[in-house]
């Protein structure tokens, strides 16, 4: 265990080091910003920093076995920075952390706005931990959002009530819970006024979010309002709570993007009966035939877990055989990762890991396929791409498509700026493209 600080040992620095989800993004940014309120200063330099905040993922198996390959290289050669382990192994494993790597503070999703004083108990010499999960009280005791890039994430929904067996997610966050609609209206009002001309907004399921009568929707027809916001964007959705105003709204509002991240995981009934989906297979095709009405040009982003317990070739071949059938712009794909307290733990059939690799590597290569058959059927398109950083090339500038594409393109632009542009090119991760002129001011 580190020794007792002096006030003069104090942490004056700090660096958030964030895993997995765009949640667990938006928390360290959260967390940031409370460190920052308290006095303490940034730093990109996780070796030089005070505090080191590891706010971690608890999907995958290697994800939880790096944040401890992380805090061993924190304290090699003799250094010994204050480390606090945030975000859903902190939950899960709680204790266990504390004992097994020594560290200074142990703090949840749910109980971050606590950081500071669990912060100053370890400064004292005290080890502390904070795993409760009160309802959303977090976000009363968070700071003002400060100055943010074009680009921002907004959390508006958290925790799942849908119990899928691979997934440890209800045991990390909790159950479903929905911000309050004021709150998120003036959370992204203050996000537009520190920067930010597009908003993602982010939840478990998000849109499973709620308030009153209202749903997603509803708050994002009020979001469409706010001067300055010029685009909106949501994930992720689970199939079940897709509802037809959820639907309805990519059809007429201009703000919201055509794109939608919508995880299938398996394209087998048995398979996706096995993982406690509420959906099958016919069912989410219709649905996104449905989606695809109203916003014909819609891109489509989907999770695939390859190797659950049990799974044949044959039920592999379903898989392959929907990807086909959907033409996804942009997926995400793993090997199933048992995560110890979850039913499919402990469910027979395992699934050889060479025969895994196998499936992911035939699976990827069809993912890979359709991405990039998206990207070449979107040269001769001409839309609007929100600058979002400097790219490699000297005067070369990245930024987004409507459709979520990263954009590379020579401009004098800045960073925020909205330009029209040319797509001259497709490739497997990204498009080419080229500026129009701009009219004289």
């Amino acid at each position: 265990m580190r020794r007792a600080m002096s006030a003069a040992d104090k942490p004056r620095t700090f660096h958030v080091k964030s895993f997995g989800c765009q949640m667990n993004v938006y928390d360290g940014e959260r967390m940031a910003e409370l460190m920052t309120a308290d006095g303490l200063t940034a730093t990109a330099d996780a070796d030089a920093a005070d505090l080191v905040v590891l706010n971690t993922c608890h999907i995958r198996e290697k994800a939880t076995e790096k944040v401890y390959s992380d805090i061993g290289r924190l304290r090699k050669h003799g250094r010994a920075p204050m480390i606090a382990v945030a975000g859903c192994v902190a939950q899960a494993e709680g204790e266990e952390i504390v004992r097994r790597a020594k560290v200074d503070v142990v703090v949840g999703p749910q109980a971050y706005h606590n950081l500071p004083d669990l912060v100053a108990k370890a400064a004292a010499g005290t080890p502390s931990l904070d795993t409760d999960m009160p309802l959303l009280s977090k976000f009363g005791s968070l700071p003002a959002r400060r100055r943010v890039g074009p680009s921002a994430f907004l959390t508006v929904q958290e925790g799942c009530d849908k119990f899928c067996t691979y997934c440890v997610v209800p045991y990390t966050r909790g159950a479903e819970v929905s911000r309050p609609f004021a709150a998120i209206v003036d959370e992204a009002k203050a996000l537009v006024d520190a920067g930010a001309r597009e908003i993602t907004l982010l939840g478990q399921n998000v849109n499973a979010w709620a308030d009153d009568t209202r749903g997603l929707h509803d708050l994002i027809r009020v979001l469409d309002r706010i001067p300055g916001l010029a685009r909106i964007r949501y994930t992720t959705s689970h199939p079940n709570d897709m509802a037809q105003g959820l639907i309805d709204a990519h059809g007429d509002v201009e703000s919201l993007m055509p794109f939608l991240h919508l995880p299938v995981q398996a394209g087998s009934d048995r398979v996706l009966k096995a993982m406690n989906r509420s959906h099958t297979r016919d069912s989410y095709l219709r649905l996104l035939d449905r989606i695809r009405v109203v916003r014909p040009d819609i891109a489509l982003s989907g999770d695939f877990i390859v190797g659950f317990p049990g799974e044949t070739e044959a039920e592999f071949a379903e898989t392959l055989s929907l990807v086909d059938a959907v033409g996804y712009a942009q997926a995400y794909s793993f090997k199933y990762s048992p995560r110890p307290g979850t039913p499919a733990a402990d469910l027979a059939g395992a699934v050889p890991p060479e025969v895994m690799d196998e499936r992911l590597q035939r699976l990827q290569a069809a993912l890979g396929r359709d991405q990039l058959a998206f990207n070449a059927a979107s040269v001769g398109r001409t839309c609007d791409v929100l600058i979002e950083r400097r790219a490699k090339l000297p005067g070369q500038m990245l930024g987004k498509s409507p459709w979520l594409q990263s954009v590379h393109l020579m401009t004098d632009a800045a960073i925020g700026d909205m330009v029209t542009v040319d797509i001259l090119s497709g490739g497997p991760v990204s498009v080419g493209g080229a500026e129009r002129v701009r009219a004289a001011a």
